[in-house]
């Protein structure tokens, strides 16, 4: 009966414990449910997709690259006035009109060619920055040369249309002979005439095309 008595208490006792056990767990784990649920902006780390995070942005800071010039290009002014600066520009870049295949009375003003670069270590890189080269390139280049084409054509009274055209040439020189090879121009010879006309007419350059101050 003693016996029977005290496994009886025991058990009572055993049972108490293990109650208590299981609550203290269920209100750890009830502490651990709040805490995870309890994500405020503050606490759930740095977003790099919000606009608050740091991000990452890999264009910042860089230069953009400016929109191509329009050719032909649009000019406010009369036929007569932008073909006259067309020729005193084309002096001032040391273009030599050639007189025997030009149509002035067309609007059309040709150039001899012009060498812009000389000796083969530097007229490499020179000529691709004119021109488009072959790939693969086969030629070992020793000089650079474009002939200039403009178009004069009036639009009005008032508005005139400038077109630009450059036959970019490469010099190659081997054990064959010397051979002047047409290359596919990069529009950059074009550009910078464009430009240079722009600035002579109007003061300023092209819209997009301002200086940027350092």
């Amino acid at each position: 009966m003693k016996n029977a008595l005290a496994l009886f208490f025991l058990f009572l006792i055993s049972a108490s414990v293990l109650q208590a056990q299981e609550k203290g767990v269920d209100q750890q784990s009830e502490r651990i449910r709040d805490q995870g649920n309890n994500r405020t902006p503050a606490i759930n780390g740095g977003n790099v997709n919000s606009s608050t995070g740091r991000g990452i942005d890999f264009g910042r800071g860089r230069t953009p690259t400016p929109a191509p010039i329009p050719n032909p290009y649009r000019l406010s002014m009369p036929n007569d006035a932008v073909a006259r600066a067309v020729e005193e520009l084309m002096r001032e870049r040391k273009l030599i009109l050639d007189e025997t295949v030009s149509r002035k009375a067309e609007g059309v003003l040709i150039s001899q060619p012009f060498t812009f670069i000389r000796g083969a270590v530097a007229a490499q890189s020179e000529i691709n920055r004119y021109a488009l080269p072959p790939n693969p390139n086969p030629y070992a280049l020793t000089r650079g040369r474009y002939t200039m084409t403009i178009e004069v054509q009036p639009l009005d009274n008032k508005s005139t249309n400038v077109f630009v055209n450059a036959k970019v040439e490469g010099r190659s020189e081997n054990e064959l002979g010397t051979q002047w090879i047409t290359l596919r121009s990069s529009g950059v010879a074009e550009e910078e005439f464009i430009i240079a006309l722009v600035e002579k007419l109007t003061g300023a350059p092209p819209p997009g095309r301002e200086p940027t101050e350092q």
